[in-house]
């Protein structure tokens, strides 16, 4: 989640549907400026007894942060508490319960990624070997309650914390008990936007599919593939799911403006503090009439705080956000942009993508979504058949978008490699999920402990 950390009073006061429409409109960059944003969340845990350690504890998360300033990090304060780190690579934050997440910098190509990246594995790994710390590659802690994990210090989770059991049964395992993979990526127009917005939000559970990583959940297996992505379907009906009216004729710029108007508020900031708006309508907002600041109009600095408060498996901001995948190991952390930008960022693999599920219907769509978390490649797709009979048709195009890329590094080599671990799972044919359920079954004989060896940096 980001980071917010000053608030700009010069910032234009919003007084036409036109400036809820810029916000999103000025995203549009021709194709040779159209970069790559990944950032990935992992789990810190204690080495010493494997426990998720506190702000404040020594050796926490406070002073973990403080430590990844050696490596030229900046600290990035809320009050007097240290939540985020910013630097050449992007942005480090913290997540609700100690997550760590790397927000990384706009990047041309998928090498600088994959090199961001294990700049990044390399800086905490070394961190955490002096302050006793490892970090875990799941979608899902697999063996915390909700009762052992700590509270991070920041404003914007204080309010969602209190906020969640309102409006659904499993928000607070989302803020607590989950990590992602995510890739941000650009378009050149509306049209452009549209297309890609399509193609991606119907193959969002492909993605969840590929990556699901999250089979257990306090010490034993938790009856899903992805039991992250099922949280999600109980977290907040207002601001999630498969957004219908993005498959509809006309999808435009205005008709995403509309959806996020519908979203109920969480939060207003002003002088580096949150005020909670939660439940509140932005509407209002717009009217001069939110209680919680009487006379005030919002600016373009609070329609873009509100517009990150969505959580549909794909969002819209200055960019394309891709929401459906688990977080995992180094390879997987490189391969989840390269599906993207293969299928994305090449016109002919975007028009590919999009035949292979344009006649999908909107039921068939939500039944894939509400089936994958559980089923992976065996969930049903429109038409007849499973998953898995259209994931190693996508993947190869998503191979050939990166081949016709033809972005190379210092050896020759193309950006398709990155996809090699999607490769291995559809020749398997089974999730990353099902490697570890088989490991528990089998080799390690229901010991979970076994999996601090298996899946850490």
């Amino acid at each position: 989640m980001s980071t917010k950390t000053v608030s700009n009073r010069n910032d234009p006061v919003i007084e036409s549907r036109d400036q809820l429409i810029a916000a999103m409109a000025k995203g549009e960059k021709p194709k040779d400026r159209w970069r790559i944003g990944t950032e990935h969340e992992k789990f810190v845990y204690c080495t010493r007894d494997q426990h998720a350690p506190s702000y404040d504890e020594p050796g926490g998360i406070r002073d973990l942060l403080m430590a990844m300033t050696e490596f030229g990090w900046e600290p990035v304060y809320e009050g007097d508490n240290v939540i985020a780190l910013k630097g050449a690579d992007g942005a480090i934050s913290l997540e609700p319960a100690g997550q760590l997440e790397l927000s990384g910098a706009p990047l041309e190509n998928l090498h600088q990624t994959c090199a961001e990246t294990g700049r990044h594995l390399k800086q905490v790994k070394a961190i955490g070997e002096k302050t006793g710390k490892a970090f875990l590659g799941m979608g899902l802690w697999p063996d915390k309650a909700r009762a052992e994990l700590p509270i991070m210090p920041k404003g914007r989770y204080e309010i969602m914390l209190r906020h969640m059991p309102r409006v659904g049964s499993m928000g607070l395992d989302m803020m607590l008990r989950t990590c992602t993979i995510q890739v941000n990526l650009d378009y050149s127009s509306e049209a452009d936007m549209a297309h890609k917005f399509r193609t991606s939000l119907a193959l969002q559970p492909l993605a969840t599919a590929l990556f699901a990583n999250s089979p257990f959940m306090e010490g034993k297996p938790n009856g899903f593939l992805s039991y992250r992505s099922h949280i999600w379907s109980d977290t907040d009906p207002h601001r999630t799911g498969m957004l219908p009216f993005v498959f509809e004729d006309g999808f435009s710029y205005e008709r995403y403006a509309d959806y996020m108007l519908n979203v109920p508020m969480y939060f207003v900031y002003r002088d580096g503090k949150y005020i909670d708006a939660s439940g509140l309508d932005f509407k209002d907002f717009l009217k001069g009439e939110l209680s919680v600041l009487p006379g005030e109009k919002p600016t373009a600095s609070d329609w873009e705080d509100h517009m990150s408060t969505a959580f549909p498996e794909v969002r819209l901001k200055s960019f394309l956000e891709m929401r459906g995948a688990d977080g995992g190991p180094w390879n997987r952390i490189c391969a989840l942009p390269a599906f993207w930008v293969g299928l994305l960022y090449d016109q002919s693999a975007l028009d590919a993508a999009w035949d292979e599920v344009k006649h999908w219907t909107m039921e068939e769509r939500e039944r894939l979504r509400s089936s994958v978390p559980k089923m992976g490649l065996d969930a049903p797709i429109g038409g007849g058949g499973k998953l898995r009979d259209i994931a190693g048709r996508i993947v190869e195009i998503a191979s050939a978008g990166l081949t016709g890329r033809a972005r190379l590094n210092s050896s020759g080599d193309n950006e398709s490699g990155f996809l090699d671990p999607l490769r291995e799972v559809i020749a398997s044919g089974k999730t990353p999920a099902e490697v570890l359920l088989d490991k528990y079954h089998g080799p390690w004989g229901g010991d979970l402990s076994r999996i601090y060896d298996d899946m850490s940096f």
